[in-house]
């Protein structure tokens, strides 16, 4: 996804005042007062609030994809897991102000696209969650006694559940130390006996 420099300073601005303040607070007014810009410098950038949002998503999709596929390789499908998560308790601990894509606050209602956004959000972690979790049945790592649809929404979900902790608690607990004990108890939850 090619984003300039400045798109991606609008981008991370939006994406500060929507986990602080939700979609009602993103206006952009409050996005120009944010970076100290005047309103007509954020619409060189991007024609519309929607198109800002659409780019947020659009390249944290993007960013996920390149750091997931990048991820050092084993055959191990209970590492691969792992490094999954600690690849996004990482990202996320560098740039919390993006947990707000996690849960989509308020996102949803505002259009279509963005709703189709979001979607293609979470299938690229489904993209690189499905095949490890199904490959990790096929080597008898992980339980078949759960349809592999469930394990990843087990996963998934226990994900943003932990993301929403740590957003309720003002990001001020440890994400690497408690999204680690995190994986543990997923993995002891899905391996097989």
């Amino acid at each position: 996804m090619d984003i300039t420099p400045r798109q991606l300073e609008i981008i991370e601005a939006t994406s500060k005042i929507l986990t602080t303040t939700g979609i009602n607070g993103l206006t952009i007014k409050n996005l120009a007062k944010e970076m100290n810009f005047s309103e007509s410098a954020i619409y060189r950038h991007f024609s519309s609030k929607e198109e800002i949002i659409l780019a947020m998503l659009n390249y944290l999709a993007s960013s996920i994809d390149d750091r997931l596929v990048n991820l050092p390789k084993t055959d191990m499908p209970d590492e691969i897991l792992r490094s999954i998560f600690q690849e996004q308790f990482n990202f996320f601990n560098k740039n919390p102000h993006f947990v707000v894509a996690v849960f989509s606050d308020g996102l949803m209602e505002e259009s279509k696209r963005i709703n189709t956004a979001i979607l293609q959000l979470m299938a690229v972690m489904m993209k690189h969650l499905l095949p490890v979790i199904i490959d990790g049945q096929k080597k008898n790592v992980f339980t078949s006694a759960i349809e592999y649809e469930d394990i990843l929404h087990i996963v998934m979900g226990t994900f943003k559940l932990q993301m929403f902790k740590w957003r309720l608690f003002n990001f001020e607990f440890d994400l690497k130390e408690t999204g680690n004990k995190m994986i543990d108890s997923v993995l002891i939850l899905i391996k097989s006996t």
